[in-house]
């Protein structure tokens, strides 16, 4: 078939483009393509760029639109399709602060060599330079924090989440855009004010002296007696003499609970877990029941040779412990003297503590012994023989189940902790002196004992550190004698000083949860504890 003649002098597509008069080939050279044009590479880009990818329906074929049909199906369908994301993520880093970051790494790496490298060729100065108080040293760092914020802007930054990558930038709350506005008068920063505004963490102070100091004439300096004890209804109970007196820390009222007579001596006191009646052990050996509101004896018990210098209620079941080396259980409804009679140490008992969930009872002597004994048995179910000293000072913690701590006297002047569950000696801490109370704070891991020889203080102790919280001291004699308050925060100590001292050293029940469990009976203040 023959070639149609061209018009106007243009050629046929299919015959191959005329070669430019200046270059010559040799007659086997090959032709090189042609170069395309600028209107070919602008049509084949708009092509690129306006016709999307679209699949058939079947889903197997890819299929190219012309520029216009794309463009009109795009518009049509924009409504009804989503969008369709690759899995390919490029996170921001405009928040990230790598070379921040980095640079705080090296830097804590080469303080800590030059720290390393100071303590092992420097002298230690630490006793002609001794460490600052905590206040001081907190005072400081916040002083530091606030300069590196203010000048470095290196400071308190926003708690971002702990992803490394960011996917969004951060939202600025109305709080920090309100710092950062021109018209803000603050001489500080948005950062530098977050962190005076945030709150900090505040030191208990722990008074050096008592708040409240009461005569107790003919109060006995023996370590064997128990002669103070505070109720659940805030009533003081002490035993001076042949009498016992009651003083309600309320409204300060003395009120005369009963007289032994010449013949008698109170030898220990001890208040049901409701605060309604009392119980008083005597030099005779008798247990008598008072009520405390009508001040009305109830009942007297007896099966005791000797004095009754130690007792420890449970429900309706009190132990008492005497000179005679038995332990006595007896229920206050029976008519029966006692329902049980615990045989096994070799000299007088003077220390007794039910545990808290009142299933073990604990039993100190005079022979340096720690049994502890169940309902179930006649036989102590555990013998701890480390004490070296006599055993009176005993506590159960109120926070850990199977935890008591017991405390020695002058030859063994330690406090030691026991696991009464499996019978393992956890602790034990010398504190110098002898160990004649101890007691479980109600609200903290804290506890509290008092001594005797040759010291005369209280120290107050953080749980399981065994760290000295404080220390105080104000009585001359040995500090015998020690009760709570309901409330947990206050105590008392006796001495034979004849003198009743009460202390600020626990935290109160607002300590945990934050809401006040004070009332008539536990105000809210410790100046008005007692007054």
């Amino acid at each position: 078939m023959s070639t149609p003649p061209m018009r106007n002098g243009s050629r046929n597509l299919s015959s191959p483009p005329p070669t430019p008069p200046h270059i010559r080939r040799s007659p086997g050279s090959q032709v090189p393509p042609p170069s395309p044009s600028r209107a070919t590479i602008d049509t084949q880009y708009s092509d690129r760029l306006m016709s999307p990818m679209r699949r058939s329906t079947d889903g197997s074929q890819t299929s190219f639109s012309s520029p216009s049909s794309s463009l009109n199906s795009s518009l049509n369908t924009s409504l009804n399709t989503s969008l369709e994301y690759s899995d390919r993520f490029i996170p921001s880093r405009t928040h990230s602060n790598f070379s921040h970051n980095s640079n705080l790494a090296e830097n804590a790496s080469s303080n800590s060599n030059n720290s390393n490298s100071n303590t092992n060729h420097q002298p230690s100065n630490t006793a002609a330079h001794p460490p600052d108080p905590p206040v001081q040293q907190n005072t400081s760092a916040l002083l530091n924090v606030l300069l590196k914020s203010e000048l470095l802007e290196n400071g308190q930054t926003k708690d971002e989440e702990g992803n490394m990558m960011r996917f969004k930038s951060p939202r600025e709350d109305a709080q920090e855009n309100a710092t950062k506005g021109f018209v803000s008068l603050s001489p500080i920063g948005s950062n530098s004010h977050r962190l005076l505004s945030s709150p900090r963490k505040t030191m208990r102070k722990i008074p050096k002296v008592p708040f409240k100091v009461l005569d107790a004439p003919a109060l006995q300096d023996d370590f064997y007696l128990n002669l103070v004890d505070w109720s659940a209804l805030n009533v003081l109970a002490v035993g001076l003499g042949s009498c016992v007196y009651l003083w309600s820390a309320c409204t300060s009222k003395v009120t005369k609970l009963c007289d032994l007579g010449p013949e008698d001596v109170v030898t220990s006191v001890s208040w049901t877990s409701r605060g309604t009646h009392l119980a008083v052990g005597t030099n005779l050996g008798e247990t008598q029941i008072w009520e405390a509101a009508k001040c009305k004896k109830i009942r007297t018990m007896r099966g005791h040779s000797a004095r009754v210098g130690t007792m420890s209620w449970m429900g309706h079941v009190l132990a008492s412990g005497s000179r005679d080396r038995l332990i006595y259980l007896r229920d206050v409804r029976s008519k029966e003297p006692f329902v049980t009679k615990l045989a096994g140490h070799k000299q007088e008992v003077c220390g007794l503590k039910w545990s808290a969930d009142e299933s073990q009872l604990a039993s100190g002597g005079n022979d340096n012994k720690l049994f502890i004994w169940n309902l179930q048995s006649s036989q102590p179910v555990n013998r701890f023989n480390e004490h070296t000293a006599a055993v009176k000072a005993i506590a159960w913690s109120p926070h850990q189940h199977g935890l008591l701590c017991s405390g020695g006297g002058t030859a063994d002047r330690c406090i030691r902790f026991w696991n009464t569950l499996s019978g393992n000696s956890l602790n034990c801490i010398d504190t110098g002196s002898q160990v004649c109370n101890l007691q479980w704070s109600k609200n903290c891991n804290e506890l509290v004992s008092t001594h005797g020889y040759s010291l005369n203080q209280i120290i107050l102790w953080r749980y399981p550190s065994m760290t000295k919280i404080a220390t105080l001291t104000g009585h001359t004699y040995r500090v015998l004698y020690l009760a709570m308050s309901p409330d947990g925060s206050t105590i008392v100590t006796g001495a034979g000083d004849e003198t009743l001292r009460f202390w600020q050293v626990f935290p109160d029940s607002t300590h945990k949860s934050g809401k006040s469990t004070h009332g008539l009976l536990f105000p809210s203040s410790p100046g008005s504890v007692v007054r």
